[in-house]
């Protein structure tokens, strides 16, 4: 695996704990800036957003540009956005920080994940995808409780200054590290990369990358009130329990990124049928706090498990536009992440409680088992038709 891949995944560290970390400081955030807790938590929801829409106009904007410049200049705008944060006298500065924020990240995932796999082989994507993957999981196991340790000691701001360093860490890194890489021969157009999605395989798996995602956030996001109101732990245990599930996460990245390359779907299939029995089984145990610590670790590692595989497949299936398989990928997940917790608040508001949360993630996953199992049926089809075409006629003998 290329160093360049690794400095690929400490730049999506960055990314991703800056992501995540308002989850732990929007009291401090809402005090300080005069605005109430769930106005705060539009911070949030304006990221998710961000890089829903800015992964494929990034992508589609930046589609003939020099990948490395592009990724320095991606770079570049999303510590500015940092600091801008850090320093923003009130809360409309403050959110519009947090959206060029985010439409750096998502350029940045998008053209990164398509420089991570032009640097290895077919036979290695799914590795090199398991290595930015990794980068987001350790920022959820590392990265995020320390901008919660900062924003509790030194103040929230401390958070922000501090993913800008490590921003400009990764900067000098991807300067240094990762190569040029040379644009095709042909220039990139758009209407040709557009064409992809065309294909029904292309939309299975951006489905598939949706509702997994979504089933395992619609769950998580409402971990911690489950933890302290439904199984009864005390709110110490509330960062302990998250940390496992990023320890898992970590675990399931590495072990699926070394396994899906040789049995892709067969990584998608085991990975989300055993997120959706997890699920199931929070939502049976949820009042027992030894299973729903297990299930929480557990369920990090199945999760995480099938992200190699569901970036994987993406470029496999829209090989012909590289850029765009990367941000439609990054558009899905976070579609996840924006519709997974939706739905388990809706089930909340209906007075179903936290523990519902399980069942309603396990709908989901079980969807996105359905859908990778129709993709897996269409590609046996269409390679049972290759191999029928490749093979010779025999001729018929005339009768005399």
């Amino acid at each position: 695996m290329p160093i360049a891949v690794y400095v690929l995944g400490l730049s999506v560290f960055a990314l991703g704990t800056s992501e995540f970390m308002l989850s732990g400081l929007l009291p401090p955030i809402a005090e300080d800036m005069e605005v109430t807790i769930p106005q705060a938590g539009l911070l949030i929801s304006a990221f998710a957003i961000g890089m829903v829409v800015g992964a494929p106009l990034l992508a589609i904007a930046t589609l003939r540009l020099p990948r490395r410049t592009t990724l320095v200049a991606l770079l570049a705008a999303f510590g500015v956005g940092q600091v801008a944060g850090a320093l923003a006298p009130d809360y409309p500065l403050l959110f519009a920080s947090r959206v060029v924020s985010a439409l750096a990240c998502a350029g940045f995932w998008a053209v990164g994940s398509a420089v991570a796999i032009a640097m290895v082989p077919v036979t290695s994507r799914a590795r090199a995808m398991a290595v930015m993957i990794g980068g987001l999981s350790v920022a959820n196991v590392l990265g995020v409780p320390a901008g919660a340790f900062l924003g509790e000691h030194l103040g929230w701001r401390s958070a922000f200054w501090a993913v800008a360093a490590a921003s400009a860490v990764a900067l000098v890194g991807v300067v240094t590290l990762v190569p040029a890489i040379p644009l095709p021969a042909e220039r990139p157009r758009v209407r040709t990369e557009l064409m992809v999605f065309r294909q029904r395989q292309v939309w299975l798996a951006i489905a598939t990358v949706a509702l997994a995602a979504g089933g395992t956030f619609c769950f998580f996001s409402y971990l911690a009130p489950l933890l302290t109101e439904v199984a009864g732990l005390a709110e110490h245990w509330v960062p302990m329990v998250l940390g496992l599930f990023g320890i898992g996460a970590v675990i399931g990245a590495a072990i699926g990124g070394r396994v899906a390359d040789a049995h892709l779907f067969g990584v998608l299939l085991t990975g989300t049928g055993a997120s959706t029995l997890l699920l199931v089984t929070a939502g049976l145990t949820a009042g027992l706090p030894v299973v729903i610590v297990a299930v929480s670790f557990l369920l990090g590692i199945s999760a995480f498990y099938t992200a190699p595989a569901l970036n994987a497949r993406m470029f496999n299936v829209a090989g012909a536009a590289p850029t765009l398989a990367g941000a439609t990928t990054t558009a899905a997940f976070n579609l996840g992440n924006t519709g997974g917790p939706w739905i388990g608040g809706t089930v909340i508001d209906a007075d179903l409680g936290f523990a519902a949360t399980g069942w309603a993630g396990a709908v989901l996953t079980a969807l996105a088992l359905g859908t990778a199992a129709v993709s897996l049926r269409y590609q046996r089809r269409e390679s049972s038709r290759l191999v029928a075409s490749s093979l010779p006629r025999q001729e018929v003998p005339q009768r005399p």
